[in-house]
């Protein structure tokens, strides 16, 4: 899968300085937590959901996407939800790390990050070798049954999606969902207070791809700020949080490609 074309990258003399200063911020960092969404996955080809390729902007079969992943039309039709999924997060497989995924290991590799946040759900973050990585939103790596709680894997679940089988369990004919947070589903409570935490003690947070609109994650980057960290944030569009922030930046890759350079030559 090809990423999308759309470069936000700024002119070099602006860019330069600002990355200096980006520099000087991890450098001195202690406890750096980065909270990632889908401007990062668009990098390996991912559609996001609110950007101009984004999957909200055209229905489809005439179904509103927001309506297809809520807990409503998914206990009423869980087939159709299936097929709208197969395309969508069935072919993970099919899409690889981008510069991003790949210099945030990095930066936990050499001991400069301690946490990954993300919104995302395709989990690439892992792929990318990084530790740490808790999935606000959860993510299909894990399912299970709606009527007995048997667990199953993506491995498992996803050949059937992809030859249009309905997943139902085994052991009791209850319909297998996946642990991705829905419409009118509650986060988990686990990763939220571990996310409470980390971002209340963070002295630097990266928000990385995330238009900080969907709560209560959005809501993690500010913590941080009012606790003293400095927020960067490193995204196409403007975001509620913009006037917060210690250094902005608009694009994703000229940003990483050149904190991968200096943290190779580290």
């Amino acid at each position: 899968m090809t990423a999308f074309n759309d470069s936000y990258a700024e002119e070099r003399d602006v860019f330069d300085k600002k990355f200096a200063k980006l520099v000087n911020l991890i450098e001195h960092s202690h406890r750096m937590t980065v909270f990632t969404g889908a401007g990062v996955s668009t990098l390996s080809g991912i559609p996001d959901f609110r950007g101009k390729h984004g999957v909200y902007n055209d229905p489809w079969q005439g179904l509103e996407v927001e309506e297809i992943i809520s807990m409503t039309f998914f206990r009423r039709e869980p087939g159709i939800f299936y097929k709208w999924a197969k395309d969508v997060w069935y072919r993970l497989e099919d899409y690889e790390p981008n510069i991003v995924h790949r210099t945030l290991a990095l930066m936990q590799e050499k001991g400069l990050l301690e946490s990954v946040y993300t919104q995302n759900i395709d989990m690439l973050h892992q792929r990318a070798g990084s530790r740490s990585v808790y999935e606000v939103h959860g993510s299909p790596q894990y399912h299970h049954c709606t009527r007995c709680g048997a667990r199953y894997g993506y491995k498992e679940i996803a050949p059937k999606v992809l030859r249009d089988e309905l997943p139902v369990c085994p052991k009791c004919g209850g319909v297998i969902k996946p642990d991705i947070i829905f419409y009118e589903e509650s986060l988990n409570e686990n990763v939220l207070n571990r996310a409470w935490e980390d971002f209340s003690r963070s002295d630097l947070c990266l928000v990385l791809g995330s238009s900080l609109t969907v709560q209560p994650a959005a809501s993690l980057p500010m913590l941080a700020r009012r606790n003293g960290a400095d927020i960067v944030i490193v995204n196409a569009q403007s975001t509620p949080q913009d006037s917060t922030a210690t250094l902005l930046f608009k694009d994703l890759r000229q940003t990483f490609e050149a904190l991968n350079a200096y943290l190779v030559g580290r």
